[in-house]
């Protein structure tokens, strides 16, 4: 309206208000019909939910085979670390296996001497404190993780898999 119609008195039209629980009740009753169509899709097999196909879906032994010929094992010797006499145990026991490509399991094989070596070096530097924590367990293993790559080179190693840590 303009000021010279409100001066004179006439009064604005109302303006209408949307019903206030309709847009929320059609809001609420879509997203339940459109999550539980998902599920149903999802649950019956229409939708494969573990991108492994159907192969995977009726034998979950063959995903874990395929998953298995991509990765090989090379194992670490054992390493024992004497402690110094302050530390609360005496010696430190380590023992791991290294995930490498299938391909490349005998290259990182023959750099083992290297990669003992840079382990060694590095346990022995670590202070006992953090050996004791089992906080700095995460730490630690990336930080030999991230030495046994240097030595390898790039793209060799994965990964480290601790199968023993001991202080005794």
């Amino acid at each position: 309206m303009t000021d010279a119609a409100l001066e004179s008195g006439e009064t604005a039209p109302p303006v209408k208000k949307p019903s206030g629980k309709k847009p929320l009740i059609f809001g609420i009753l879509g997203a339940l019909i459109l999550g539980g169509g998902g599920f149903f899709a999802v649950y019956s097999g229409l939708l494969d939910s573990k991108g492994g196909g159907e192969e995977a879906a009726h034998d979950p032994h063959a995903a874990v085979e395929a998953v298995l010929q991509q990765v090989s094992f090379v194992p670490i010797e054992q390493i024992v670390i004497s402690l110094p006499r302050e530390a609360s145990a005496r010696n430190l026991r380590f023992t791991g296996e290294l995930e490498v490509a299938p391909g490349q399991a005998e290259a990182v094989a023959a750099l083992m001497p290297r990669i003992l070596d840079v382990l060694n070096t590095y346990l022995r530097a670590v202070d006992v404190k953090d050996l004791e924590s089992p906080s700095s367990a995460a730490r630690l293993r990336a930080q030999m993780l991230r030495r046994i790559q240097v030595v390898a080179g790039d793209g060799m190693v994965r990964d480290l898999l601790i199968t023993e840590f001991v202080l005794n």
